[in-house]
């Protein structure tokens, strides 16, 4: 019962759980090519009618999301970005609006990921505003969050957690409902580490009371960190885990919906 005062606290929140439909989202980052995923995109297409009650996508790089739109529509399978601009439109040389990515029909765009924050410097200001620019285009942002290995080591991992999420529940309970939070660790990230699903619960469960505070306690929680088929159902039985966010493992069709399927 990691982080449950009680045994009936538990099983009211494991309830409360079944009732939020689980996601699972692929994250190609910075990999592909038209041939590659072609074979990948086919997989997932042809594969996904093993997957129940459990929605799927793929945030996939800009230049590929035309391709991905042509291969996925009418699976049952979603896609997105990986990043968009706070700004509506203007003179941002290199930048995406959200616009643009609705263009594509996207449902989905990644703001925050650590790889974000650490090589191009976003605070946790100009996440939240990322995510209000999705919100305004009708795109669901998936706001990661997480702390390094440093930080988890002293001890600081809900205050880090706590300020990345301060200026996006500053957005206001109607448009934090319409968004994902997810939890990647960033000392698990592309490591081979992976939190155990007791240390992803005890901070899912934190996320979970913030979110609560904020109005928005349904909000789907999705943990990332080196998820993989053998690791997924585990990580899945959590009360406060509904999905994940998958890096290298969302490379491989196979793989991908077995995570899926868990």
């Amino acid at each position: 019962m990691p982080g449950y005062s009680n045994f009936f606290e538990f099983i009211q929140t494991c309830m409360v759980n079944s009732s939020r439909k689980r996601l699972v989202i692929g994250n190609w980052k910075m990999h592909g090519d038209t041939a590659f995923n072609s074979e990948l995109l086919a997989g997932l297409r042809q594969g996904i009618a093993d997957v129940s009650n459990c929605d799927v996508a793929v945030c996939v790089p800009f230049p590929y999301l035309y391709q991905t739109r042509s291969l996925l529509e009418g699976s049952g399978i979603g896609w997105g970005g990986q990043d968009v601009s706070r700004h509506e439109k203007g003179a941002y040389t290199g930048e995406t609006a959200a616009s643009m990515l609705a263009d594509f029909a996207c449902r989905w765009v990644l703001v925050g990921h650590s790889e974000r924050r650490s090589y191009h410097g976003e605070t946790d200001s100009l996440v939240a505003q990322k995510a209000a620019a999705a919100l305004a285009a009708g795109i669901t942002p998936v706001v990661c969050v997480g702390e390094t290995q440093q930080q988890q080591e002293a001890g600081e991992t809900h205050a880090v957690i706590e300020r990345q999420l301060a200026p996006v529940l500053a957005l206001g309970a109607e448009s934090v409902a319409k968004l994902v939070v997810a939890y990647e660790p960033v000392w698990a990230i592309g490591t081979g580490l992976t939190a155990t699903p007791e240390q992803a619960q005890e901070v899912h469960r934190m996320i979970r009371e913030r979110l609560q505070a904020a109005g928005a306690g349904q909000v789907r929680i999705l943990y990332g960190g080196s998820v993989k088929g053998s690791n997924a159902a585990s990580l899945f039985a959590m009360p406060d885990i509904d999905g994940a966010l998958v890096g290298g493992a969302s490379l491989v069709a196979s793989e991908f919906l077995s995570i899926a399927a868990a």
